[in-house]
């Protein structure tokens, strides 16, 4: 016996994947991110087989030599041991599927996050995930299957399928945490060994010495609740479901406030948007001919729906930006300026809500830096004026 309780207990990751032995097929993989699986390797019918026994330290030393001394007594009478485990599984009240892993996966992880993006997720796994493995027992799915499932999907939809990497790895951690199945599989793979490396692109913007056209076109767009919306985004750099599902009771136009509530923002925290000058008289406008409803920017169809995003994008299509400018793109506009303006870069980065919670404290105070900002608010707005007042239309 190779293996003692010490050495287990010093057992480290150090970013590769081993075996340590402790004699007649028995070993503890240590993966690269550190997840300790006990592991047999026998041979039954004259094929190399492989039966998980547990995770350490849950199954200690002990535990894991006597489940290997029953599992050779099974295979000494001539029975698969891995089969024989299956059965008994798919008997006990304790066998799952990889679907109802899932289920109460998300039931766990949900409440904590933004109930779309927890719904776009949901949908990712019942259309990628779950028509492939959804039914195959939790405990049952080899690397191999995850790896294939994952290469037939970056075929179609190269980001998703690592977003659903981390989401099956996250489900399959859970099933380890709740006893639903011996090892998270999916942590035995790394994405960078069979996915292809993928450039994520900027948003497309504009550079400073187009932004004058771009105002220019902006303040002759048709549709005046477009316009409206397209300059609020300028003056605002907020990201633009933040901008469209904005509600009249989250201003304060007293105070020159806009707070966006957690629950609409990306980090998950209340956001605070001074308002210039000039954002004001754009709210005051729409109040004038939008107000009646919940939202500074209803959709056609009435005040109970926000404008679509597609709006905007259509705009911008039309003024012929369609590859050089996206509703996005405001931000990055703002943000390369801003920064090479000279202005601190935490004040920019918070104003953009970049900053984590983990950031700044526990608890995220939304108000930091507020007084610099409301400087650099009433700034920006004040510059978008001189660079629309500077363009001249060709003749």
């Amino acid at each position: 016996m190779n293996l003692t309780d010490v050495k287990l207990r010093h057992v480290k990751a150090d970013g590769t994947r081993r075996k340590l032995s402790d004699g007649r097929g028995l070993y503890l993989l240590v993966t690269p991110t550190g997840g300790r699986y006990w592991r047999w390797k026998y041979r039954f019918g004259g094929r190399e087989k492989l039966m998980a026994l547990g995770v350490y330290p849950e199954v200690s030393l002990a535990a894991a030599r006597n489940l290997h001394r029953d599992a050779r007594l099974v295979l000494a009478n001539g029975i698969d041991p891995v089969a024989a485990k299956r059965k008994t599984n798919e008997s006990s009240p304790a066998f799952v599927t990889f679907k109802q892993a899932a289920q109460l996966w998300h039931e766990h992880w949900a409440p904590q996050k933004k109930a779309d993006f927890a719904k776009i997720v949901w949908g990712r796994l019942e259309n990628d995930v779950f028509p492939e493995i959804g039914r195959r027992p939790v405990n049952d799915i080899p690397p191999s299957t995850f790896r294939d499932m994952l290469k037939r999907i970056e075929d179609r939809a190269p980001t998703v399928s690592r977003k659903i990497f981390g989401y099956c790895g996250q489900i399959m951690r859970y099933a380890v945490a709740h006893d639903l199945a011996d090892r998270n599989t999916v942590s035995e793979l790394q994405g960078s060994d069979f996915l292809r490396e993928h450039r994520t692109r900027n948003h497309a913007r504009v550079d400073e010495k187009g932004l004058p056209a771009l105002l220019y076109a902006i303040d002759h767009y048709p549709s005046e609740v477009t316009r409206l919306a397209m300059r609020m985004l300028a003056l605002t750099f907020v990201r633009v479901g933040e901008m469209l599902g904005a509600t009249w009771s989250e201003f304060d136009l007293d105070n020159a406030r806009w707070v966006i509530p957690s629950e609409r923002m990306k980090m998950g925290s209340p956001h605070i948007v001074p308002l210039s000058t000039q954002a004001i008289e754009i709210i005051k406008r729409l109040k004038q001919i939008t107000y009646g409803g919940e939202y500074l920017f209803p959709g056609r169809a009435g005040h109970k729906t926000t404008m679509s995003r597609a709006a905007i994008l259509m705009a911008l299509k039309s003024m012929g930006y369609r590859n050089s400018m996206t509703s996005h793109g405001f931000r990055g506009v703002a943000s390369t300026i801003l920064h090479e303006q000279g202005y601190d870069h935490e004040h920019i980065e918070t104003q953009l809500a970049h900053l984590s919670r983990g950031k700044v404290s526990s608890a995220y105070n939304h108000a930091l830096y507020i007084k610099p900002r409301i400087a650099l608010m009433q700034n920006w707005a004040d510059y978008l004026d001189l660079r629309r007042q500077s363009y001249k239309p060709p003749v």
